[in-house]
């Protein structure tokens, strides 16, 4: 993603294709951000300030942030944000982003992503406290891909090993005692946690939801 700017736009098209076909009442606000300030408030609009090479050589590469806001956003972080994480999904394909750059767009709406952040890093904590007291492994809830990614960053900085277990949506992440085998499968039974199954969802409760209102 050498370009932002460019990248920004081909979001903000696409964006407006989606809310325009589904008849969603959401505004949203594509804006591009140095990685090393994607936490402050000093994010700058990618739509009205073009990013300059200069900058961009000062603040490191650059990340594309979208913001929802509108009547419609509990559509969007409805079932743990499956749409919103589904558009922001989609949005690295249109990209062409490697693996490796995907965490480069953030999609949020109404700060969903800001409060489960928040979230994660309180279970991070009591599940550590957990499995150091106890010395048993503990599994955390299905997460998607960026979730999990981000539950091992927190999990590293206490010292203990994890692993992520589970196929599909129903992958999991699993924090283990010191000197605990990761490499063998998870047996959820084994330790008392349950792992809810994936979510099936009814197809005309999807029909209604993108429904054109007049």
């Amino acid at each position: 993603m050498d370009d932002v700017t460019q990248a920004a736009q081909t979001i903000a098209k696409f964006l407006q294709a989606f809310t325009t076909t589904s008849g969603l009442r959401l505004r949203f606000r594509v804006k591009a951000r140095s990685l090393k300030q994607r936490n402050t408030d000093s994010a700058e609009s990618a739509e009205s300030s073009t990013p300059s090479a200069e900058g961009a050589a000062k603040d490191g590469p650059r990340s594309l942030y979208v913001e929802f806001t509108g009547p419609d956003t509990p559509l969007l972080t409805s079932r743990n944000g499956e749409l919103l994480n589904a558009l922001e999904h989609i949005a690295t394909k249109i990209l062409r982003l490697e693996p490796h750059e995907q965490d480069r767009v953030a999609f949020d709406a109404d700060q969903f992503k800001v409060n489960r952040d928040r979230q994660m890093q309180e279970s991070a904590s009591a599940a550590i406290q957990r499995v150091r007291s106890t010395g048993e492994p503990h599994a955390f809830p299905p997460m998607n891909s960026r979730e999990r990614r981000m539950m091992h960053m927190l999990l590293s900085e206490s010292g203990l090993p994890t692993a992520s277990s589970g196929e599909g949506p129903g992958r999991f992440v699993v924090l283990y005692p010191k000197g605990a085998d990761t490499s063998a499968p998870f047996n959820l039974s084994a330790t008392g946690d349950t792992q809810p199954p994936p979510r099936r969802h009814d197809a005309n409760q999807v029909r209604n939801a993108f429904r054109p209102r007049y």
